[in-house]
This record gives C-alpha cells, sequence and structure tokens, in this order.
C-alpha cells in the first residue's frame, strides 16, 4: 500500500510540536501535526516577554499581567519581589494558548491530524513509518516521513523508542488545580503577584505556586518523591489562603524533566523537542518559552536536514540550544540542588531573594534569557551574599 510521504510528521501539539510545525510549514515544507487531544499539561502559565516578541504572540491571549513575585519561606516570612520598570510576566492558559499555536501553524499550511501515536516502524523503503490510531481501538494507520520530529513531552514515547538511556531522565512530576479566583485581591491572593512557596510541608524537594490567570487561578506544586501527596498539598494552600471554597475548573498531573538529553537525534532521520528533550529549567521549571525555543531550533535543524540529505545537521539543534542557553541551565540547576535540600536552606534563600541586587539581575535575566553581564560589580557582591548565606554567616532573617 502506498503511503502519503511527509517531509516532516510532528508527535505533539504543544508549544514545541506547533511551533515546529509552523516554521517548517513557513519554510515550504509538507508537515503533519499529531495531537491526541483531551490533555492540558499542567502549568504555571508565565511567559517572559521576549517569548511575545521573539514568537510573534499576540496580546490577546494573555489572561493576566504579573506585576511582582511573592516569595514564601519555610517560616512563613514573604518578600515580595516587584517586576518594576522591566516590565511584567505574561500569564497564560495552556488550554488556550497551545490551540492557538496549533491554530496558527495549520493557518501557515501545516496539516492537522488528533490521533493517537503507536510507534514508528521501518521497512526496506526509504524513510521510516509513523503508526497512528485516530479512536481507541479503532484501526492502525501510517504515513511516512522523511523526518520525524517527537514532541510528545516527558517520557516521550518517541524518544523511549528512537534514543538510547532516554527512558532514563530524571523528572518531577507537577501537579496544579485550576480554580476561580477570588472576587477580589486580598493579601493572600492578589490577581497581579506570583506567589512561590519554597516550604517543605508543601514540597520537600522543589516549590508550590500560586498563579493568576485572571478569571481563574493555577495551584500547583511539583515533587519527585513519589511518596509525597501532591493533592494533599494543594489541599493544605486552599486551605491556608481561604480558596477552598473556590471553584475547582479542572485538575491535572504530568512529569516534568530536570535535565536536557545528552543527545536528541538518531543519527538518521529522528530528534526531539521540548519536554521529550529534557529542556525545562531546573530550579524554575520553566518551559514554555525553552519548549518554543527548541522548536525552532529543531525546525531549523530539520530543514537544513532534508535540503542537504545530511544526518548530521540534526546534531545542530541541541549544540546551539546549549550553547545559548546550557549555563543559565547549570546555573539554576546548582541553585535546586543546594537550595531546596532543606527548609534552613530554602529560609536562606527567600532572605536572599530580598536582595534589590538580586532581584533586578534575576528579572533582567528572566526577561531576557541569558545571564546578565552589564554589571560585573552587582555579580561579585550576589556571588559574596550567596556564599555567605550557603555557609551560614549570614542571619537566614537578615
Amino acid at each position: 500500500m502506498n503511503q502519503t510521504i511527509y517531509d516532516a510528521v510532528i508527535i505533539g501539539g504543544g508549544p514545541s510540536g506547533a511551533t515546529a510545525a509552523t516554521d517548517l510549514a513557513l519554510a515550504g515544507h509538507s508537515v503533519l501535526l499529531i495531537e491526541r487531544g483531551g490533555r492540558i499539561k499542567p502549568c504555571g502559565g508565565a511567559i517572559p516577554p521576549r517569548l511575545l516578541a521573539d514568537f510573534d504572540i499576540p496580546q490577546s491571549l494573555l489572561v493576566a499581567k504579573a506585576r511582582s513575585a511573592r516569595m514564601i519561606a519555610p517560616s512563613g516570612r514573604a518578600v515580595d519581589m516587584p517586576v518594576g520598570e522591566i516590565g511584567y510576566v505574561g500569564m497564560v492558559d495552556r488550554d488556550e494558548f497551545d490551540e492557538w499555536l496549533r491554530e496558527r501553524a495549520r493557518d501557515c499550511g501545516a496539516e492537522r491530524l488528533t490521533a493517537t501515536f503507536e510507534k514508528i516502524e521501518r521497512d526496506d523503503k526509504p524513510h521510516p513509518i509513523v503508526t497512528f490510531r485516530r479512536t481507541r481501538g479503532g484501526p492502525i494507520e501510517s504515513v511516512r516521513a522523511r523526518v520525524v520530529i517527537g514532541a510528545d513531552g516527558a517520557r516521550s514515547a518517541v524518544a523511549r523508542q528512537c534514543l538510547p538511556g532516554a527512558e532514563r531522565i530524571p523528572c518531577v512530576f507537577a501537579y496544579h488545580e485550576i480554580i476561580k479566583s477570588p472576587p477580589k485581591n486580598t493579601d493572600q491572593f492578589d490577581a497581579s503577584r506570583c506567589d512561590v512557596y519554597y516550604q517543605g510541608r508543601l514540597s520537600p524537594d522543589f516549590y508550590a505556586w500560586v498563579f493568576p490567570h485572571g478569571e481563574t487561578a493555577s495551584i500547583g506544586v511539583g515533587s519527585a518523591n513519589k511518596g509525597f501527596s501532591l493533592r494533599g498539598a494543594i489541599a493544605t494552600i486552599r486551605d491556608d489562603l481561604g480558596l477552598e471554597r473556590c471553584e475547582t475548573v479542572r485538575r491535572e498531573g504530568a512529569p516534568i524533566p530536570l535535565k536536557p538529553l545528552k543527545r536528541w537525534d538518531n543519527g538518521a532521520d529522528v530528534i526531539v523537542a521540548g519536554d521529550a528533550a529534557g529542556i525545562v529549567a531546573p530550579a524554575s521549571g520553566e518551559g514554555i518559552y525553552y519548549a518554543m525555543v527548541g522548536g525552532r531550533l529543531v525546525a531549523e535543524a530539520s530543514a537544513a536536514f532534508l535540503r542537504t540529505g545530511e544526518a548530521r545537521q540534526l546534531r545542530t539543534a541541541r549544540k546551539r540550544f546549549m550553547k545559548e542557553h546550557g549555563r543559565v541551565f547549570w546555573v539554576l540547576g546548582v541553585m535546586q540542588y543546594f537550595w531546596y535540600s532543606s527548609d534552613k536552606r530554602r529560609e536562606r534563600f527567600v532572605t536572599m531573594c530580598n536582595d534589590k541586587d538580586v532581584q533586578e539581575l534575576t528579572w533582567q535575566a528572566y526577561m531576557h534569557k541569558k545571564l546578565v553581564r552589564a554589571k560585573p560589580l552587582a555579580h561579585v557582591k550576589i556571588f559574596l551574599k550567596d556564599t555567605a548565606h550557603l555557609l551560614g554567616l549570614r542571619p537566614a532573617t537578615h
């Protein structure tokens, strides 16, 4: 039986897969975007202004603008970090945001298909075969692809099948509840503020959050501790903040990778992107911006492969990503390793967040997605303060 042959078949229609589909379609390639539908990833929904600019995202997709963040220590002490003149953190609802990205990909020429990916098969003909089912228990269908892009999330089926060692990627499990926002602001909930809880009782190894989404809010938590009750932690937060009576719109959970895969491609015709490639920022868990950057780089590498037939072109996606963001990931990984290991250290970490130099450089790095080098003396000051806190030479409530 003759199968349709696409230049690219993309498995997964989240921010990474949809971005790759858009870019490849705009470049004139035939693209099939397969999304299983009915699933929304648990996510705080924060995106920096750079994402809006780099990926031409309209302001209308923002459901809220956060003007500050509040860090809450194990003791309950809160440190406010106003965004200030830098701007705001945009908030999106992944249900609407991801669908808009998929529709844009279709408008740009990609074909959309709601189906569940089965596996990649091979025979004596050129190009791999991608199999899928449109309905549960329905017949298996297939197409061929010159390149397959796996953007199917953490613990990616594409990665597990095609990339050795991909199944061992470390993950935290994230869970959140979308609730109807309270009718008015209080000290405990502010529709223009993101709250981050560094408390062992709410997460023994990560953090919990309350992020505004306009008419709704995301209350979430992450942890790699399999014995820890994520639902229990959310119930505690809602009870503490007086949000237990707010209507629950939906509940979602999913693994979030903690480390980029050492290799994104199989050296032939398969490459992964986004969570499937492990590119979620350590410490913060931020993934939307990095997923879209990864999707764009994978699209560019795939286009070069399609143009030249050289499989080595696929390797350029990871190389370029790590060159641009690898140092930030390393710094955030060190932060998570040291500061999230105990409530004593979490208390000191929140204290450090009260420092104006730390706040300014943190926001600048977040907004621009790179380490800020404009103020070397400020970096020296922060390093010395950080070391003093880590060694316990400064009081936790300083």
